[in-house]
């Protein structure tokens, strides 16, 4: 478009400069300014031919863009920050969650809209979106330029946007933190090696309808439906709905922790009998002393008492128009292997109950006998005088 106009300004002498140099002002103008904040040590795929992608994919009729890489922690979010005040149609976070929840906590209730290339480990957020998990499909997406206001959560000030946490989920982010490697492997070892081992807590949740106290492995607030790597930890949340997705979970032997895995990644988690679920747009949690929290993966220490909202549609996001939300759902065999297993564990609770219930009737039996042994032997020494 640009060239074509300024083709036919020179093709007419009687034209002069100025008005040449209004051509180009005016399609300049006409174009949307994006930036590509780009993490170049995030995730765990190279990002050095990114550049040269955007350059040959992003539609240059519709964008004017600019690129600029980070250089440490929190760069993300100044980079997004100045975006925002030089009035940038778009910014987009090129790298992984941390990378995403940076830029898009610079850019809530602004006017900059958030836009994703995913290429971390986890990709929740783009995952909950649906979106291209390559570069290539992203950009694609972004040229459709389809926005729309969605919704975020809050958690003592810090914003986030797929979900926050306390409990084991947040003791696991510290330790994936701290690991040194990254990927879906660390994060397997590390549920694996510290899960058998994890000690439950007790929580205490008020919301408007009230108050009520449990014991929880974790308690997970979601905007979105996953984690990351398609580990749905709240199957049903949205991000339009102006309402968070409080999940609690309670404590688990080893038999049903691997109904659990199996549900998170089946989408059927919300029908696991060890999972409560409720939904609201403001929580408090006290918890028994200060402890290890995450949003959006990203661990940090907290207090004991924590407030948690939501902020509805309180930030611009690139969507994908083509997105299939019954994806999000489970598939016929994923709800059928769920029921067959909450069937199998149905049936082994039977069991247990009626082994706990033989075994306290035998013990009752054993200690009315005993007692019985006693009197008698109490009768017999009197008798005898002893």
């Amino acid at each position: 478009m640009l060239k074509s106009s300024i083709f036919f300004v020179i093709l007419h002498s009687d034209i002069h400069y100025e008005q040449l140099f209004s051509v180009v002002i005016a399609n300049v103008m006409d174009k949307k300014k994006i930036i590509f904040i780009l993490n170049p040590i995030s995730g765990t795929i190279s990002k050095a031919g990114i550049p040269t992608l955007i350059d040959n994919i992003l539609d240059k009729d519709k964008f004017h863009y600019t690129i600029a890489e980070t250089q440490h922690a929190g760069h993300a979010s100044e980079l997004a920050r100045k975006a925002v005040e030089e009035k940038y149609d778009i910014a987009v976070a090129v790298g992984g969650d941390g990378t995403v929840n940076e830029v898009a906590r610079a850019l809530v209730n602004s006017q900059t809209a958030l836009g994703i290339i995913p290429c971390g480990s986890g990709n929740g957020l783009a995952r909950h979106l649906m979106l291209p998990i390559n570069v290539k499909g992203a950009l694609e997406i972004i040229n459709q330029c389809e926005i729309h206001d969605l919704d975020y959560g809050i958690i003592n000030s810090m914003p986030f946007f797929c979900t926050c946490g306390m409990g084991f989920d947040a003791f696991i982010s510290m330790k994936f933190a701290n690991a040194g490697k990254r990927g879906p492997i660390t994060y397997v070892e590390n549920v694996l090696k510290e899960g058998l081992k994890y000690k439950p807590e007790t929580y205490i949740i008020e919301d408007g309808s009230g108050t009520k106290k449990y014991k929880a492995f974790l308690i997970s607030i979601a905007n979105a439906s996953q984690y990351g790597n398609d580990a749905y930890i709240a199957p049903q949340a949205s991000m339009s709905d102006g309402l968070m997705d409080i999940i609690i979970m309670e404590p688990f032997d080893m038999l049903e922790a691997a109904q659990v895995s199996i549900d998170m990644f089946n989408k059927t988690l919300d029908k696991n009998s060890k999972i409560k679920t409720f939904r609201s747009k403001h929580v408090r949690i006290h918890r028994t002393e200060p402890g290890v929290i995450h949003y959006d993966g990203d661990p940090i220490m907290a207090d004991a008492d924590l407030d948690i909202s939501i902020r509805e549609k309180g930030i611009k996001i690139v969507i994908n128009p083509n997105a299939d939300k019954r994806r999000r759902q489970p598939s016929r065999m994923q709800s059928a292997f769920s029921e067959f297993m909450s069937g199998i564990h149905s049936a082994r609770m039977e069991v247990t109950d009626v082994v706990k219930e033989v075994s306290e009737e035998v013990a009752s039996d054993i200690s009315r006998q005993g007692r019985r042994v006693q009197q008698i032997s109490k009768t017999i020494q009197n008798k005898l005088n002893l």
